[in-house]
């Protein structure tokens, strides 16, 4: 039977070194850590690779669920995955385990307590955000695209696809540029 640690953070600012250390502390062989989002399993290479060799009797290990996951559904999903290999998961912050039904539940319910406290987290930076609005403090991010670029390459007779291909941009950015320029000219 192998443990496995898994760590996670949101973001670069942030420091593994505390879960990493919790992790070896609960006999962890092997621990995987990475820097993204808990809100989806998208792009969290690190997990994958864990999940992709697991065996039977194998041990996920993981210092909060929320590390593991912000949404209900992603967490019970590898806990149905862990399952099915005959694996298990074990939270060191409550010490639970799915080794036993009391467990699962217990997982199940911590996952739905994650998935709000992501609600919460979005609902204060909307709000945070509104409110700076509101004070003229928050503009939203810089502009990338040249309005006048687009403009001239469409005069050029160039469509609006190509014109986004060839700028890197989206063909909605395209025609939010003509928009821009229309609602200008009135």
């Amino acid at each position: 039977m192998a443990r496995i640690g898994y760590a996670r953070v949101s973001t670069h600012d942030q420091d593994l070194v505390v879960q990493n250390e919790r992790l070896k502390e609960a006999g962890c062989e092997i621990i995987r850590s990475e820097t993204g989002s808990g809100s989806t399993r998208k792009g969290r290479s690190e997990l994958e690779t864990i999940m992709d060799f697991l065996h039977a009797g194998d041990e996920l290990v993981v210092v909060r669920l929320d590390r593991l996951g912000r949404s209900t559904r992603d967490v019970l999903n590898l806990a149905h995955e862990l399952e099915e290999k005959g694996a298990s998961l074990r939270v060191l912050e409550p010490e639970i385990s799915t080794t036993g039904s009391m467990g699962k539940m217990v997982v199940t319910i911590l996952g739905m307590v994650a998935d709000m406290e992501l609600q919460f987290i979005k609902d204060r930076q909307r709000a945070g955000i509104e409110a700076a609005k509101s004070l003229g403090i928050y503009t939203g991010r810089t502009k990338q695209i040249d309005n006048d670029e687009i403009h001239r390459r469409l005069s050029a007779g160039a469509s609006k696809a190509t014109i986004a291909r060839d700028l890197k941009i989206s063909r909605m950015s395209v025609y939010r540029a003509l928009q821009d320029a229309d609602k200008k000219k009135t």
